[in-house]
Formats: C-alpha cells, structure tokens, sequence
C-alpha cells in the first residue's frame, strides 16, 4: 500500500480541540447477511499515537491485524461490543448498531470527556458526543476503533467459516458474494444468517 498525500490521512486535530480524553467510536458489519455487527470505542493517547491509522478500509488484512496489536498495546482504553444476529433481527440493523456502540462506549475502562462517532448518528449515551462523516478517514480515533472493530469481526466470522466452510465467510466475511449467494441456494439457510436481511427473508 503506498499513500497518496498526507491530506488524505486522519489527524488527531479534533482530538486536541476538544481537549481531555477523546474516544473514536466506528463498528463494521453493517452491510453482511450473516454474522454478528461489531462496535468499538478507543481512546489513544495523544503521547503515543500509534503510525499508520487509517480507515480499515484502506489498509490490508496483514496491516489491519498487526495495528490491531499496536493499538490494544498502546491506547488508554479500548470497548468493544459484539451484537449477535437474534438481536439484529429483533430490533433491525440500525438500532443494533446504535446499540453496539453505546456498549462499546460502556465498556471502555476509563470515561472520555468526548465521543467522537462516524457517520451522521449517534447512539443515546450520557456523554458528549460529535458525529462525523467519513470519520475513519479523519480522526484518528476513530480509525483506530475501525481497526479493532474490523479485526474483531473478521476473526469472529473465521471462526463461524470453520462450521460452515461452504459459505465462504472466511473471505467474504457474510457479505452477498457470487459465492455466499451460490451456497444459499444449495445449502439453504444457517443460524447466523440475518433473517430481517432482504435475501434472506426472501428464502424464507
């Protein structure tokens, strides 16, 4: 991966406007029709701020797993919350993630003065909070909550890929691949499917 221009790479200038302790809040998940939405919630800390954050997104799988290492050694405080599909299904994808993230922010080990949200909504909490659009590309926070969210999912959906090897989630990660969509129709429909998900619905 090569980098474009340093622009184009989160900063941690929110951060320091705001003053006192800041958490980036990000999930990942949303999208899938299988597996559980992920949140998490991180605080840096502006002495040791970790090189290469960036949006999940942009960054390998290699790259993801070894910043996943740096930022659990390194931040102040670090939540996640894993909100299984029974629970998507009950109260749709949207209030699941909202969920997710106000858990994440609960489980963090020490309270921050701000939350710093990607997207345009925010979860209900006690606590400050700013949203911010495409915020895993600005905040370095917040990419680093995309990180651990990102890791944490994919090794879950692993994990779920060694009960049910023909779905492919290994590498599709339960998003409507060719290939997902193919071992439906032959396979029919698991437990960890989000059944309130179009498709899936649809078989049912």
């Amino acid at each position: 991966m090569f980098l474009k221009d340093a622009k184009s790479l989160p900063d941690f200038e929110r951060e320091t406007l705001a003053g006192g302790r800041v958490a980036g809040v990000d999930e990942a998940g949303r999208g899938p029709w299988a597996g559980p939405v992920v949140a998490a919630a991180v605080v840096l800390d502006p002495a040791d701020l970790p090189d290469g954050l960036n949006d999940s997104k942009k960054l390998s799988e290699a790259r993801r797993e070894a910043l996943y290492e740096v930022i659990q050694a390194r931040a102040l405080g670090i939540g996640v919350s894993i909100v299984e599909v029974e629970e998507i299904d009950q109260v749709n994808i949207l209030n699941a993630t909202m969920a997710a993230m106000a858990r994440a922010v609960a489980a963090l080990p020490l309270a921050p003065d701000l939350v710093l949200i990607d997207g345009n909504r925010a979860p209900k909490i006690d606590l400050p909070t700013e949203t911010l659009i495409k915020g895993d590309a600005k905040s370095l926070s917040i990419a680093a909550a995309s990180i651990i969210a990102k890791v944490t999912r994919d090794r879950l959906m692993r994990q779920l890929h060694d009960s049910f090897p023909q779905y492919g989630w290994d590498r599709n990660k339960g998003y409507g691949t060719k290939t997902h969509q193919n071992a439906l129709h032959c396979y029919g429909i698991t437990p960890h499917h989000r059944r309130s998900f179009k498709p899936i619905h649809n078989m049912l």
